[in-house]
């Protein structure tokens, strides 16, 4: 396992936490962390493997080309391009790429708007915002099935070393300074695509 055992053994847990929240449907979603700056090189989840499962399969190292570093019959997971662009860019030490049926819906109801605005929900404290009034604006992007256009899609919403882009019917991209903030994000957003998505039912369901 070289000289990552800490992180492997970080994102190893961040991956069971999302596994038992069931947010890993049909093997999809892809998780990576950081393990060197120079050379860039990280840890991003294998392609095709069940994520509530845990194995020495779970994760490959890359570089900053994206290839495998060490010898494996292992392929990274569809979207590492998206893990690596962040990397390249910010020093974000963790992505989470989930895909849940709330976030879709959230995605379909906003996705012509190119974002959904979250405001007076406590929750956003996550993210820093304490004042009164605070919105929580998240971009939402378009799907494509070529990765690098998807990637291409994503870079001008890469801001800082933490954020989220929401692709349009397909899921949440997060990142943070490291694994507990990155985690912590995504939880927060789940939480208000959760709630947005009831809100909305209730509202509808009330008028019928």
């Amino acid at each position: 396992m070289g000289n990552y055992f800490k992180q492997w053994n970080e994102l190893s847990e961040v991956k069971a936490e999302l596994a038992e929240r069931d947010w890993f449907f049909g093997t999809s979603g892809n998780l990576s962390i950081r393990v060197g700056n120079s050379p860039l090189t990280f840890l991003v989840t294998a392609s095709g493997k069940d994520k509530r499962k845990t194995t020495f399969e779970d994760f490959l190292l890359v570089n900053s080309d994206g290839k495998p570093v060490e010898d494996t019959h292992l392929k990274p997971s569809a979207e590492m391009l998206l893990h690596l662009e962040i990397y390249r860019r910010t020093d974000a030490g963790c992505s989470l790429h989930v895909h849940t049926v709330d976030n879709n819906v959230i995605s379909e109801l906003y996705g012509d708007r190119g974002k959904v605005v979250f405001r007076g929900q406590e929750i956003i404290k996550a993210f820093g915002l304490r004042e009164e009034g605070a919105e929580l604006h998240l971009p939402i992007i378009p799907n494509h099935g070529d990765i690098p256009l998807l990637a291409s899609e994503l870079v001008p919403h890469i801001h800082g070393d933490s954020g989220a882009v929401l692709i349009r019917n397909h899921g949440i991209t997060v990142w943070g300074k490291n694994a507990f903030d990155a985690k912590k994000y995504l939880e927060a957003y789940e939480f208000l695509f959760n709630y947005h998505v009831k809100l909305l039912t209730l509202r509808q369901a009330a008028l019928i």
